[in-house]
């Protein structure tokens, strides 16, 4: 697809569709009133006659004919006081789910006029240049790698987006929402692979393969040896029921200064979890496949900061292993010794997410860390309390946890923080060991993080629980490429400083 900016005016740029914005009532934007002037006054007509309303996310295509544009698509932006980065989004992908498989082989887009509430950082025009570029890249992807008929070709090809100028901070801004995309479908990529080709090396060898197509980027892996050395009893034990042995990616971004203290982000690769001896249910356990969504988005993220290559320091860590029940899996009761030198009776062996981020996280230490970060797909009981909408998030430290909520508002990426008291703990008690890897029913998503915090003391630290939002189920299925966004707005507002 061939992406570009465009200042010069509307009327005079021909493309087979152009793309409009139409609120529901109010003033309108610069663009819709110079499309309606060259179009003769043909979208005051239709709003006047009630065939096009604005509402919000709604879309109307108009055959135009002979005209400067073959169509016109517009999109309703709804009432002025509901106009957010939010509604925004979503009437992006209602515009692209028109263009993307429809007869238009050039478009231009004159949203970037569009008014929204919110501060100026969320409603300025290089923030809606980058949605427009990630809404775009995002809602084109299409997963086919093993469809034995591939479908057809789209037309559409090039896509323009109007903006006040193309200058530097416009070009950056967009090939921000570009590049967030692309890290999107680089997660979502990984994610939809099937488990029998994406396991623990395969995962490793696509930090091998980043690192060698990007000069930035440096990846080292860890083998059974290697981690058994540095006593990660904890993470081995999850893979032991696997012929796929489990492996330890570490990747490293160095864009900042050399004295700067790296973000460490640490994802959960579990690239496919039956349960353990602690079998799950047969049914949707395919998408199991699932379970190393953490570790994708970490993917997602490094991929983005490769191309950006941002002014900071990130180091990426992945816990991968295979949970399956064979004679020589993990057992309900077995008590292994962490690489921290605290005990965890195993009583569900389906509980083995926090089993080898506990082991990363210790890990982690020897980077001297600004802030740590890990992403897991850990619990349902994550699903039950916020359902699909928001990422469950919980930390040690209120100012990091603010800057993620924060980063998730901007990206329309969105976070809900869960209490992580002390309260809790107890139900942690085991009465052989240091701690149990379960808690009980309640609270299944805050005792899953006061699992991890007892490996996080030294560091400030934060826990996505990506459960509810790493993929989709029924029909859309597939993964969704969360919480890539939340991520590289997070990073890139510390880049530089």
């Amino acid at each position: 697809m061939n992406f570009s900016l465009n200042s010069k005016a509307i009327a005079n740029t021909k493309a087979d569709c152009l793309v409009v914005a139409l609120p529901e009532k109010g003033d309108w934007p610069a663009s819709t009133t110079e499309a309606d002037g060259a179009l003769g006054g043909l979208i005051s007509k239709l709003q006047k006659a009630g065939d096009i309303s604005g509402k919000s996310a709604e879309t109307n295509l108009i055959p135009l004919g002979d005209q400067t544009w073959g169509r016109l698509l517009v999109v309703g932006t709804g009432k002025d006081a509901d106009r957010n980065p939010a509604s925004f989004r979503k009437a992006l992908i209602a515009m692209t789910g028109v263009l993307k498989d429809g007869p238009s082989k050039s478009v231009l887009i004159a949203l970037t006029d569009t008014t929204l509430n919110g501060n100026g950082d969320v409603s300025s025009e290089l923030a809606k240049l980058s949605m427009i570029g990630r809404t775009l890249e995002d809602q084109l992807y299409a997963f086919s790698d093993f469809k034995s008929e591939k479908p057809a070709a789209r037309k559409l090809s090039k896509i323009l987006v109007a903006a006040s100028d193309t200058g530097k901070a416009q070009k950056e801004a967009f090939n921000l929402g570009l590049a967030t995309g692309r890290g999107m479908n680089y997660t979502r990529d990984l994610g939809n692979m099937p488990p029998n080709i994406c396991h623990p090396m395969w995962l490793a060898e696509q930090a091998v393969k980043m690192a060698a197509d990007h000069d930035c980027i440096k990846a080292e892996i860890l083998d059974e040896k290697q981690m058994k050395k540095l006593g990660m009893n904890s993470l081995l034990a999850v893979g032991q029921g696997s012929t796929q042995p489990p492996r330890l990616i570490v990747m490293e971004y160095r864009g900042g200064k050399a004295k700067d203290k790296p973000h460490v982000l640490v994802g959960k690769g579990i690239t496919f979890d039956t349960g353990g001896i602690s079998l799950k249910p047969g049914a949707g356990m395919d998408e199991m496949k699932y379970d190393m969504g953490g570790s994708a988005a970490v993917f997602g993220a490094m991929q983005v900061l490769a191309e950006i290559q941002p002014e900071i320091n990130v180091v990426a860590v992945i816990a991968a292993a295979e949970n399956m029940p064979d004679g020589n899996a993990a057992r309900p009761g077995d008590i292994v010794t962490t690489m921290s030198g605290q005990t965890v009776e195993i009583l569900n062996t389906d509980a083995e997410g926090r089993l080898v981020l506990c082991d990363a996280l210790t890990y982690v230490k020897k980077f001297d860390p600004e802030v740590v970060i890990d992403l897991a797909t850990l619990t349902g009981a994550c699903i039950i309390a916020l359902g699909h909408e928001a990422t469950g998030l919980l930390a040690n430290n209120d100012e990091l946890a603010n800057e993620l909520l924060a980063a998730g508002d901007r990206a329309s990426d969105k976070a809900w923080r869960l209490p992580l008291w002390d309260d809790y703990q107890s139900l942690l008690d085991s009465n052989f060991a240091d701690m149990a890897n379960i808690g009980g029913r309640s609270a299944g998503t805050i005792t899953a993080a006061c699992f991890l915090s007892r490996f996080t003391k030294e560091y400030r630290w934060a826990h996505l629980d990506i459960a509810g939002t790493a993929w989709h189920s029924g029909k859309a299925k597939g993964s969704s490429g969360r919480p890539v966004p939340l991520l590289v707005d997070y990073l890139m507002s510390h880049a530089g400083k």
